[in-house]
């Protein structure tokens, strides 16, 4: 047979516009879902829902709310209350208009046969949605969270089928997204074993800063303006720069404002508020690990 007609197997063009899609889900997120999985039918082995949130400008799916959306899944067929997620979808954008369709979840390990009928419906949603799934049942011994988007797979110029592929998926948090998301979800799912949320544990890159991290800036800030003003005062005293008077007034009005203090009575009052903050950085500190200690004696009591 020629080379030129042979049948070639080949992925759709949009599968180029796919691939370098990436997803980034909020804690909230994650804890939502696990929450409609603890509270899903006695009958229903899996929940699914929608996805909402938005696309930032470098391209990436920003997941920062969701729902759940009731269904019946049978052998080879899916069951959605369209009408529900209707509604649902409504009373969101009244409340958060920002916040569109990126996608649907579904708890479970990766895609199931009824995946496909599910990706469709949410197509006609909106274009090219992403698929989360959240491991709850913690099969590889640990709670695994993965997320795809739909590619068709033609033979020729004929469609043949959709082909689910996983993208990059962004589960990085602050400190205080971590603390919190490990807390909610180890009570939601209580009968799990702790060692299951060591995905939440080591995703936090960001940190809130502390009070004397903030003092450390605005004090960097605060000697860089005054640098600023110097040397402005000192090129208009030397002819380099037009004087303003309006710029003069404020630069007035500012000195007028600060309180005569001596500097050693201005040091004793920095020096007082910094033990001040070290005082309070010290008790939080001992808060934190009081509660941190109290979290783990209650997790291990439920799991006994």
């Amino acid at each position: 047979m020629a080379a030129s007609e042979r049948t070639v197997l080949q992925f759709a063009s949009s599968s180029s516009s796919t691939a370098n899609i990436t997803a980034k889900v909020h804690p909230l997120v994650i804890f939502n879902i696990c929450d409609c999985y603890v509270r899903r039918p006695d009958q229903a082995e899996r929940v699914i829902g929608t996805l909402l949130g938005s696309v930032l400008p470098d391209g990436t799916v920003d997941i920062r709310n969701s729902y759940v959306v009731p269904h019946n899944e049978f052998s080879d067929q899916v069951a959605l209350d369209i009408e529900y997620h209707h509604t649902m979808l409504k009373s969101h954008l009244k409340v958060n208009p920002q916040e569109v369709i990126v996608g649907w979840f579904s708890t479970g390990l990766g895609v199931t046969g009824g995946s496909a009928l599910i990706h469709e419906f949410y197509s006609r949603e909106v274009s090219n949605p992403v698929h989360l799934t959240v491991d709850t049942g913690f099969q590889n011994g640990e709670g695994t969270i993965k997320a795809y988007v739909s590619v068709n797979l033609s033979l020729a110029d004929r469609p043949l089928a959709a082909q689910f592929q996983e993208i990059p998926l962004d589960l990085r948090m602050i400190e205080a997204e971590r603390v919190g998301s490990i807390a909610l979800v180890s009570f939601v799912l209580s009968s799990a074993p702790v060692n299951v949320f060591d995905i939440l544990k080591t995703t936090s890159v960001d940190k809130l800063p502390s009070d004397l991290e903030g003092m450390e800036v605005l004090m960097e800030r605060l000697v860089t303006l005054t640098n600023d003003v110097y040397k402005y005062v000192d090129d208009v005293v030397e002819g380099r720069v037009a004087p303003d008077n309006n710029i003069g007034r404020f630069i007035s009005e500012a000195v007028d404002s600060l309180p005569k203090l001596s500097p050693p009575a201005f040091d004793k009052l920095i020096n007082d508020n910094l033990q001040d903050q070290l005082l309070m950085l010290y008790l939080s500190s001992i808060t934190r690990t009081q509660l941190s200690l109290a979290e783990k004696l209650n997790t291990a009591a439920q799991m006994l």
